[in-house]
């Protein structure tokens, strides 16, 4: 059965037939990118909140951040709040940390204040350029905590596809080097494993990221090296030893390049004694909470359990 033929009829219904897929490689990309930056800043937007800029000095050079903080959640008796640093998705060679979905959805559904960080995208700036930006970020959001009203034990990392397997990256990076206060992983459908060694990952038509743009990211990413010598900070399936990391919840479809890679990764964190809740959706593709929205049944439940994860993990 072809992958299409899985996914839930009113998901279905929303993908564009004429949509013409380019094939992701290094000669592609900057169209590929352009055409991602038209549906990025065009595409569907949470709420009313807008961001505020903040630029921080990374080890590299400047990061931006974006700072999500809705009037709506700011508390009438002046306590901290919590926090989600958040990761865009993009396969890690697309993106942009001005995340009109995410930023406002979580800092409205789940009260929280979200830093999103526009770390540096490969093949320009391959690992570890993303984990070097993001690990500025959490540094920077502990060491301004106070003045951003945020409760630095109550600090979540997130992020979605690309943005959740980094998130899963930063949490091992981080307990390796300082381990700065985190309270949880919210990792949406991340891209973990780099080999694609389970059962979905063999399968060639999954809609929206297939098998070969996977695979294409993925060498960018990492800088042409073979793929088997991946270092645990960016593909996080290739690590040892997961213990010790934050509670996680890995939401994802089950016509999804990553769910069986997702759903072994769960799996890794119980038995090495991390809390850890995988939930899997019938029907549902890759990043379709966002193509649906409130629209579609699946898409609310999911984008429910998505706030609802976060909104526990604060408490």
């Amino acid at each position: 059965m072809r992958q299409i033929e899985r996914v839930d009829p009113a998901l279905r219904g929303l993908l564009d037939p004429d949509d013409v897929i380019i094939p992701i490689t290094r000669e592609s990309l900057p169209l590929i990118r352009e055409r991602s930056t038209e549906r990025w800043e065009n595409g569907p937007q949470w709420g009313q909140t807008q961001p505020r800029k903040e630029v921080i000095e990374g080890p590299d050079g400047a990061v931006d951040l974006y700072v999500f903080e809705p009037a709506s959640t700011v508390n009438t008796d002046g306590s901290p709040r919590p926090c989600l640093l958040w990761l865009h998705g993009g396969g890690y060679i697309m993106g942009k940390g001005r995340d009109m979905w995410n930023g406002p959805f979580y800092a409205e559904e789940a009260g929280c204040v979200v830093i999103s960080v526009d770390y540096r995208l490969a093949p320009e700036h391959p690992h570890p350029a993303a984990i070097n930006d993001s690990f500025a970020a959490l540094h920077w959001v502990h060491a301004h905590a106070l003045a951003l009203n945020i409760d630095p034990d109550r600090v979540a990392i997130g992020g979605a596809s690309a943005g959740g397997g980094l998130a899963a990256g930063l949490c091992l990076h981080n307990r390796d080097n300082g381990n700065l206060p985190v309270c949880f992983q919210l990792l949406l459908y991340p891209m973990l494993d780099n080999l694609h060694e389970t059962p979905s990952g063999q399968i060639v038509d999954h809609p929206i990221w297939c098998r070969a743009d996977s695979f294409a990211a993925w060498e960018m990413y990492l800088n042409g090296r073979p793929l088997a010598e991946a270092p645990a900070a960016a593909a996080p399936a290739r690590a040892r030893d997961l213990s010790g990391l934050p509670p996680a919840f890995i939401p994802v479809g089950d016509v999804d390049l990553f769910v069986d890679e997702n759903r072994r990764y769960a799996e890794r964190l119980r038995a090495a004694g991390v809390v850890a809740e995988f939930a899997s959706y019938p029907g549902m593709i890759h990043g379709g909470e966002k193509l649906g929205g409130t629209d579609t049944a699946i898409g609310k439940r999911m984008l429910h359990d998505f706030a609802e994860a976060l909104r526990r993990a604060y408490q």
